[in-house]
């Protein structure tokens, strides 16, 4: 049974460049009778969003990265906790967008400063309750209505992107964290740094056995 308590406090938070870390994802599903449509993005997937008190605009769920978690668990964990759903997280990184705190927003100070980090969230568990259930109602929606309802320019932007990745899985479908759990190379640097690579162990650097050199040393001698 999932727990029903929301982390409290910041003396976790992870910050760069006096920026806090933000990670948060774009929860999403298949809408009913689109599993095997040839449906085009808009129309086939709907988006869970959630609201905040005496607002009417929405956001996706997103909140402080702490130390203790990678950016993706953290993604995973804000969904839980502000909208009660968990999934299939796209590895896949939507993109990194600097905005400041809505309650911080005076340009001359640095505090307020953000990085936020968002990710793709195929749902597969949604509860009856969550965490912070009294803060945040949740609301599922096509795409046109999420464009239309979206706070944020910034989380627009998310989603623009989250439609590209779409069309890109059709194509090529991206690993998980149900298929990869916990990936080990996914550290503090290795997301702070996106466009640099993280040094991994493949195949190709691994020694070859006496199996494959003879393998090997026949091919090179056949005709």
């Amino acid at each position: 049974m999932a727990t029903l308590v929301a982390r409290q406090g910041r003396h976790r938070q992870l910050y760069e460049d006096n920026r806090r870390l933000v990670s948060g994802c774009i929860p999403y599903r298949l809408r009913d009778g689109c599993e095997d449509c040839e449906c085009n993005k808009e129309d086939s997937l709907e988006v869970l969003m959630v609201s905040s008190p005496n607002r009417h605009d929405l956001v996706f769920p997103k909140g402080g990265w702490e130390n203790d978690e990678t950016v993706h668990e953290a993604a995973c964990r804000e969904a839980f906790e502000e909208a009660g759903v968990k999934g299939n997280l796209n590895m896949t990184q939507l993109g990194v967008w600097e905005f400041r705190s809505k309650s911080r927003q005076a340009i001359s100070s640095i505090e307020g400063g953000c990085r936020g980090y968002m990710f793709a969230l195929e749902v597969t568990e949604e509860f009856e309750t969550w965490p912070e259930q009294e803060n945040h109602g949740r609301q599922w929606l096509n795409i046109r209505e999420a464009f239309r309802l979206c706070r944020y320019e910034w989380m627009r932007e998310a989603l623009r992107a989250f439609l590209e990745l779409m069309d890109t899985d059709r194509q090529q479908p991206k690993p998980t964290n149900n298929q990869l759990g916990r990936d080990p190379n996914v550290t503090l640097a290795a997301a702070l740094m996106p466009d640099r690579q993280v040094a991994k162990t493949t195949p190709a650097n691994r020694p070859l056995n006496s199996t494959a050199v003879i393998a090997i040393a026949f091919a090179i001698v056949t005709p």
